[in-house]
């Protein structure tokens, strides 16, 4: 049942990452999702792959964008 409620939830929220227009906004909910993912991994018997997913997708690639948005602009234009 906890497998199921993860996956529908990374649905939900890959769906509102796409559609939301703040990019910040958009990666901190990809950072949300890549923790939904990790919690998969873990729940599949696989923690090591669930640490990497938190370390570097959540952790290092998070921090990344972030700084990329704080260079280029937060707003999309329309």
């Amino acid at each position: 049942m906890i497998f199921e409620t993860l996956l529908i939830l990374c649905i939900i929220l890959a769906i509102y990452a796409i559609e939301t227009k703040d990019m910040l906004k958009s990666i901190l909910i990809l950072c949300g999702l890549d923790i939904v993912i990790a919690a998969l991994f873990y729940l599949m018997a696989a923690p090591d792959i669930a640490i990497t997913q938190i370390a570097v997708t959540a952790g290092i690639g998070t921090f990344i964008l972030v700084v990329t948005i704080n260079r280029c602009g937060r707003k999309e234009e329309e």
